[in-house]
């Protein structure tokens, strides 16, 4: 079962509550021992994505903002810091959609020193846009063309989303889309374990996942969730030729903005003594069978 107590040590939470058996088991991994001060918001995989690039300053996070939003992964501010160009960095950060966190100065000042009250936590690749993307999907059925979009939110473990980036593209995902916030980021432990797999996959932060989502699906999408919760089974299902496929998080399973647009929910047939499947293993499977069923895979 998932460890919540050694899940709330690591992040620094009180308790949390009950969501029941997680959805897909999340690997053993240990807990960031850095002392942490009380009413902090830490971000979320702390522990394995060190060292993780960090830039501090504004100036130097503000030219990020303007020139290259997409490789910020989340901005850290010093919380009630009483400065009045934060304050503006940070509306400038959400107007781009970067996800921003408020937290003490020793936590900055372990990323990054001198930092003036900010530090920009970046990712190992630079993320596509889905608007750059977004009229290639849209037409492929015009076009008569088989797509095959990966979707993965709330992964918290480097090395889960790593292993997700492999096999979508070991198994012939054409993009794989993944949140503005909730995600660990694209850290040099993902890079590590994706084998290179980083460098060749499209990976794509839309600014709303839900709206993206949503597009495809008028876009004459199958949108399709892994999730233990349901009846219908994965093995030899009917898919369409332009197919979602969405995974959710290791301890609270598919989210419910994606649940309900899916056309179906699907489980992986599993054994009751296992309770739930690894995220990164359930996403790999559900790829497997589509290119078993639709592309001829071997």
């Amino acid at each position: 079962m998932f460890d919540r107590e050694n899940n709330e040590r690591r992040f620094g939470r009180g308790p949390r509550p009950n969501f029941g058996e997680p959805r897909f088991r999340q690997g053993d991994r240990g807990f960031d021992r850095r002392p942490r001060p009380e009413n902090v918001v830490v971000a979320k995989g702390d522990a394995d994505a060190a060292p993780q690039v960090a830039v501090g300053g504004i100036k130097e996070v503000e030219e990020l903002l303007q020139k290259d939003p997409l490789k910020i992964h989340r901005i850290l501010f010093m919380h009630q810091s009483g400065n009045p160009k934060l304050y503006e960095l940070q509306k400038l950060a959400k107007r781009n959609h970067v996800h921003v966190q408020q937290v003490d100065s020793k936590i900055l000042d372990s990323y990054a020193r001198p930092n003036h009250g900010v530090v920009a936590l970046m990712n190992e690749k630079e993320l596509l846009s889905w608007m750059d993307v977004r009229e290639e999907f849209f037409s492929a059925k015009e076009r008569g063309e088989k797509k095959l979009v990966a979707v993965a939110t709330n992964i918290e473990d480097p090395r889960n989303l790593g292993a997700c980036i492999r096999s979508c593209l070991a198994l012939g995902v054409d993009i794989f889309l993944i949140p503005a916030k909730g995600m660990c980021g694209i850290t040099p432990s993902v890079a590590r374990t994706s084998a290179g797999a980083l460098e060749k996959m499209r990976i794509c932060r839309p600014d709303n996942l839900e709206a993206a989502i949503g597009e495809l699906k008028m876009a004459g999408y199958q949108i399709l969730g892994l999730d233990a919760d349901t009846q219908t089974n994965l093995a030899n299902f009917k898919f369409a030729d332009q197919v979602v496929i969405a995974v959710g998080g290791e301890d609270v399973g598919l989210p419910p903005f994606i649940k309900k647009q899916c056309d179906a929910v699907l489980r992986i047939p599993m054994k009751p003594e296992a309770h739930s499947y690894n995220a990164s293993v359930a996403l790999s499977l559900g790829l497997y069978e589509f290119a078993r069923l639709r592309i001829g895979i071997e």
